[in-house]
């Protein structure tokens, strides 16, 4: 154990100091980045600009020790500036930057706040342009962090020091290689498939959940394959063992399972004085359980949250973590709530109140802004989801010609098929849009081609990596890659095993290039190891590609970002937990200087536009039907209209189409079905919106008939039986 405690030993305030790490820090300004607030000269409080609520949140608790700290922040109410601001003023009254973890569920997130508090120093200090602030080295995602720290404690806890992180592609591959291996590929039955198969993983792991309660609450067509699931993942985890590999919920699970030493958990609790947890609502068990086990007493813990924002469920958040905080500890911790909005309207925010007053729980908070130049939001009554798609693209035009860009309006919609009658409207229309989804950068083939090559080498009994790796090269096939696998996998020395391979004779020359490939890479110092890698793998771009120019682009970025990192290691798990959006062999170049926002509700959560219309408030839609089994779905699907309403400014409406075409009964049944409004549309918050019925256009008058000509009809119809 005196190992485990050396390694969770504090920083010395030399390493401190070293983060400054420029000429021009000199000893007193670093002396003055932690000296007590009230010695600043007068004038130069960069927290000037918070409200009294914030200034209440950043101040709260002495910066020695501080007693656990509950900040419920409303939408739009400044949430980052007020966690940025605890931050600046916890450094400059003296706390260790070394011994302060910060965390947040994007690695975006965890880099504004850093800078934030970085302009606060550069102004207390009166610093110069040219001089960068301290650096938050334990700044990051649950995940980055939790890498990082199994990193350093590999050797003492158990773990492979080699271990490599697979992302949810190769994880869900290597869940389906193990499951052909046990046969259950093979069954009379409907087994489960690897995506559906490593969801429910998942969601036992983090929502510490025996497997038999997972089965039976969310995936109840799986509950009689629960013997050959406990055995599918029991053989998953040894097989991710036998090749040193974790995948992301391993990364969480190791680092609560090391805190499950008590002698661990104490070292490492005391290595961090200060943990602050942005977006808390969104934290799963195993995070919350993890975050008490480092802070059991909650002295130094923050938490910012809000559970009216609580809409990620599907991914085992747990909005009773944030509910529940307070009362974890003895005295309780300090609730505190941020209540002004800086985002939105009066009348917009009025009725989101109204919306989340009919909530059964909650935190009580009731937003409020001196903003009053926003209209009424209005609800629209329409005929179809056609008239709903024609009414959002005539309302954004004539927002934009009144001077609202396009790119300053939103269409949000609560799953992403709903969409499909607006974009052909669009299209139709020539006006352009983003709809945000799609291909991952990390799903591209060529990006997971260079990955997979870059972790082979760091680790050869990655069987997965190795296995796409082979096939790049030229004669190699499935065959012939297992062949060479099994015998890596059966050596004491992997490096032996690959010396000993004999390939087809087709294969001779690719397997030599790629077998001096990987030797000049491993022996390369990074950055220039991906140089190496590049190498080989570029000229193998044309002959597995047809549209390898524009794939090139990737590898260009790739080589990028590998200069920005210490190690192999370190680029491979940051790429991994926070890759960039999205590939350019998937997504079209922009030539328009405007575009309008689609976008799901759930990827809108954080933004923020002058115009927002959400589409399909009808039941069925939101809620949806495949959320209405429970009572706490259905607050998940309130919580969701009410993300989407706080992300306008001065402009919103909630489209209600009456009618929806059934487009898979042609020949049976009716093709249209009536929708009713949503039911969180009831009269408190109807009565916070303006109702819009557009009149439908006037029709030209019908002919008028002519005389028959032919005398009486009904005349010829009895003679024709004469």
């Amino acid at each position: 154990m005196g190992a485990q405690q050396a390694l969770c030993k504090p920083q010395p305030r030399a390493a401190q100091l070293r983060l400054y790490g420029h000429p021009a820090y000199t000893v007193r300004m670093v002396a003055a980045a932690f000296a007590p607030v009230r010695r600043r000269p007068a004038g130069a409080d960069p927290f000037a600009a918070l409200n009294e609520e914030q200034r209440t949140a950043v101040f709260h608790g002495p910066a020695e020790a501080p007693p656990p700290l509950l900040i419920v922040a409303g939408a739009g109410s400044g949430k980052t500036l007020t966690l940025a601001a605890r931050v600046a003023r916890l450094l400059l009254e003296g706390a260790d930057p070394q011994r302060l973890m910060l965390l947040s569920f994007s690695r975006r997130a965890a880099q504004a706040l850093q800078q934030r508090a970085g302009r606060m120093l550069h102004q207390a200090l009166g610093l110069g342009a040219a001089q960068p602030p301290p650096e938050l080295p334990w700044a990051g995602t649950f995940h980055s962090v939790a890498a990082r720290l199994l990193r350093e404690h590999a050797a003492p806890i158990g773990l492979a020091e080699d271990f490599v992180i697979a992302d949810r592609a190769d994880s869900e591959d290597l869940l389906g290689w193990v499951r052909d291996e046990q046969g259950l590929a093979r069954t009379r039955r409907r087994f489960p498939l690897k995506g559906s198969c490593l969801a429910i993983h998942s969601r036992a792991v983090n929502a510490r959940e025996p497997l038999a309660q997972v089965l039976h609450a969310q995936f109840p067509w799986c509950a009689q394959w629960e013997p050959e699931l406990r055995a599918l993942f029991r053989a998953y985890t040894a097989e991710k063992q036998r090749q040193h590999l974790l995948d992301y919920d391993d990364l969480l699970l190791w680092w609560q399972a090391m805190l499950d030493d008590d002698a661990l958990a104490h070292a490492l609790g005391a290595r961090f004085a200060h943990v602050l947890v942005d977006e808390y609502q969104d934290t799963n068990r195993l995070q919350a359980a993890i975050l008490q086990r480092l802070k059991p007493d909650g002295r130094g813990l923050a938490v910012v949250g809000d559970d009216a924002q609580s809409i990620y469920a599907f991914r085992a958040a747990e909005v009773r973590n944030l509910l529940g905080f307070a009362q974890q500890f003895e005295p309780p911790a300090a609730l505190l709530r941020l209540q002004r909005n800086y985002r939105s309207s009066d009348a917009i925010l009025r009725a989101c109140n109204a919306l989340m007053a009919d909530a059964p729980e909650g935190i009580a908070k009731t937003l409020w802004s001196d903003r009053r130049d926003g209209a009424l939001p209005q609800w629209v009554a329409l005929a179809d989801e056609a008239e709903q798609a024609g009414w959002v693209a005539d309302q954004v035009l004539q927002q934009r010609e009144a001077g609202t860009l396009l790119r300053r309006q939103a269409v949000l919609f609560r799953t992403g098929h709903h969409s499909a009658a607006l974009e052909l409207e669009l299209l139709r229309r020539d006006i352009p849009y983003v709809k945000y989804g799609g291909l991952k950068f990390l799903e591209a083939a060529h990006v997971k081609d260079l990955l997979a090559l870059l972790r082979w080498v760091q680790n050869p009994r990655a069987r997965l990596a190795g296995f796409r790796v082979l096939q790049l090269a030229d004669g190699i096939g499935a065959a012939g890659a297992r062949r060479l696998l099994d015998a890596i996998a059966a050596a004491a020395d992997p490096a032996q095993a690959m010396q000993a391979y004999a390939p087809p004779r087709a294969a001779a020359a690719g397997w030599r290039a790629l077998h001096a490939a990987c030797g000049a890479i491993a022996a390369a110092p990074w950055p220039q190891a991906i140089e190496q890698a590049l190498a080989w793998y570029r000229p193998q771009l044309p002959r597995l590609y047809a549209d390898a120019a524009a794939r090139a682009a990737d590898l260009d970025l790739l080589e990028h970002l590998a200069a920005r990192h210490r190690c192999r290691e370190d680029f491979l798990a940051d790429l991994t937990l926070d890759p960039p959006e999205a590939s350019s062999d998937v997504v079209p170049p922009q030539r328009d200087d405007d575009y309008l926002i689609l976008s799901t509700i759930h990827s809108a959560k954080g933004q923020e536009w002058a115009a927002v219309y959400v589409l399909n408030v009808v039941d069925g839609c939101i809620p949806s039907d495949m959320a209405a089994g429970s009572s706490a779905e259905l607050e998940e699907e309130r919580r969701l209209l009410y993300v989407a309403m706080t992300r306008a400014q001065h402009r919103l409406q909630l489209l209600v189409p009456q009618r929806f075409h059934v487009t898979q009964q042609r020949a049976l049944g009716d093709r249209h079905v009536w929708g009713a409004p949503s039911r969180f549309l009831t009269p408190a918050v109807l009565a916070c919106l303006d109702a819009v019925v557009p009149q439908p256009p006037a029709r030209a008058a019908p002919p008028q008939p002519q005389p028959f000509a032919g005398g009486g009809i009904a005349a010829r119809l009895r003679a024709q039986w004469d």
